[in-house]
């Protein structure tokens, strides 16, 4: 039997201000001070949220980036103040910018798929030709995307987001650097687990003049990686790689006739598939962070998630 899945919040906090429903999270504003960002059962793929909730995969995702964001937290500031509850983080309103800084260190998912069709120039980055599908880059590029409240992101150059003013010339510079400081602590911390960090993205803001990370980090639903051992033996090969990422629920999707096009009907999910893909997002869990997944109690999921935010908020002087 499934236990319940948390498909949506409706929640009024203490001085609360705005409520925002993006594909995953649902996310309270406080006091036009802090955020309270709710991940939620939800599973998105192709920019479309699938009518189906996953089985703790919000738990999965606000625990595997809640520890990244701590094992992070010496090389930028991050926007994290408070998890008080297994699907629940708590931290600092930031001003977005509107750009994601997507890094790959290896040609695979969209960037292939750019490459196959002749692509050279992926985001303003020459790529060389001769390529295969899953071969590492010499150095991991930076190929940005902007952030769209609906429908598709896209693919951007640094020159483009400067030009067009999106963000200064000096912050870019400044994420720029994070960004690679980031997906190389990633790298190191995703060697140990015996993994490879495929490709990832990172989001930041500001709060006055100082910059933060915020949002998501590592989670397999913004992250993908490969089994290590297994790497070059399938490459050599020309075999599929092994992945720990979403990639999994996008080829099964692709597979019965899914690529989130006009006209396209999103096939069923039974309910074998679902708990095949919450079994998944708790493997990637345990590979990721090298702990044990403790499952949290589903019974009364919204009553515990409302009674710990707001005892949460209380402590911050939130009444």
């Amino acid at each position: 039997m499934n236990p319940d899945v948390l498909t949506g919040t409706h929640f009024r906090f203490p001085q609360q201000t705005a409520f925002y429903k993006g594909k995953v999270r649902d996310v309270y504003t406080i006091a036009d001070d802090l955020l309270v960002m709710i991940a939620t059962d939800r599973i998105s793929a192709f920019d479309v949220v699938l009518p189906r909730g996953i089985p703790f995969k919000g738990q999965v995702l606000n625990q595997i980036a809640s520890y990244f964001l701590d094992e992070t937290a010496d090389i930028v500031p991050n926007w994290k103040m408070a998890n008080p509850d297994p699907v629940v983080t708590i931290g600092h309103k930031c001003k977005p910018f509107a750009v994601e800084m997507v890094i790959r260190g290896y040609l695979t998912g969209s960037a292939w798929r750019s490459y196959q069709k002749g692509n050279r120039l992926l985001c303003g980055v020459p790529v060389p030709d001769q390529m295969r599908e899953h071969q590492r880059f010499v150095t991991p590029i930076i190929t940005p995307s902007t952030k769209a409240d609906e429908g598709h992101d896209e693919d951007i150059s640094k020159e483009e987001i400067i030009r067009r003013g999106l963000i200064s010339a000096d912050d870019y510079a400044k994420i720029e650097q994070y960004t690679f400081n980031l997906f190389k602590r990633g790298s190191e911390m995703a060697a140990k687990q015996g993994l490879i960090l495929v490709d990832t993205k990172y989001e930041f803001g500001k709060i006055g003049n100082e910059i933060f990370l915020i949002d998501e980090i590592h989670t397999p639903d913004s992250s993908r990686y490969f089994i290590a051992d297994e790497y070059q033996q399938r490459f050599d090969r020309g075999e599929a790689q092994k992945q720990l990422s979403k990639e999994f629920v996008r080829e099964w999707l692709m597979q019965n006739g899914f690529q989130g096009q006009a006209g396209q009907k999103v096939p069923l999910m039974d309910n074998d598939y679902v708990n095949q893909v919450s079994e998944r997002y708790i493997e990637l869990f345990e590979k990721l962070t090298g702990k044990a997944f403790v499952r949290a109690n589903p019974q009364n999921i919204v009553q515990r998630i409302e009674f710990n935010v707001m005892d949460c908020l209380q402590k911050l002087g939130i009444k």
